[in-house]
């Protein structure tokens, strides 16, 4: 039996993500968030509570972020977290190539709830309104979040993987 002097030191672990240039100007101006590891294409990745949403989207507008790309939901398996992911594009004329960053907020099954960036970027407009259609994710203070896709009158969420398809749907009042 060896004594506890003799276990050798864990070595600091591996899977820690070294902050990103967006990231780092986040934590110097006190902006509470985390950094994921990059995608395949080395965007910068962070993650944020759905609270700080608002004040971290604002300072990225005013960092130059000004090209909201995409956004979109991502369900990650029954019973696991709802995310609501924004593709962030700095366009300056000064570089050949946009800075990227991509902000998700992890948001629980049960009462999938953000604050809408719509007042910030209007590109989120139908945007937010697909996620809201498809993964069921409210977003707070959207203008007009109502289904885009589905009738109004259809139950559930079909991009959830949870979701089970009816095996029909009937039209009701439809005139």
């Amino acid at each position: 039996m060896a004594d506890a002097e003799s276990k050798p030191v864990p070595a600091v672990e591996e899977s820690l993500v070294k902050a990103g240039q967006v990231s780092q100007w986040l934590t110097e101006n006190g902006f509470d968030h985390e950094s994921l590891a990059p995608d395949a294409n080395g965007s910068e990745i962070i993650k944020v509570e759905a609270n700080f949403l608002l004040p971290i989207a604002t300072a990225l507008y005013v960092y130059g972020f000004n090209y909201l790309q995409f956004q979109g939901g991502i369900d990650l398996g029954p019973g696991q977290d709802l995310v609501s992911v924004y593709h962030l594009i700095k366009v300056d004329s000064d570089s050949d190539r946009p800075q990227e960053v991509r902000v998700k907020v992890f948001l629980p099954r049960e009462n999938p709830s953000v604050p809408s960036v719509y007042w910030i970027w209007k590109t989120a407009d139908w945007q937010e309104r697909e996620s809201f259609d498809m993964f069921g994710i409210i977003y707070e203070g959207h203008p007009n979040l109502k289904r885009i896709l589905m009738p109004e009158d259809w139950v559930g969420w079909p991009l959830r993987k949870d979701y089970i398809s009816p095996d029909f749907y009937e039209l009701q009042d439809a005139y």
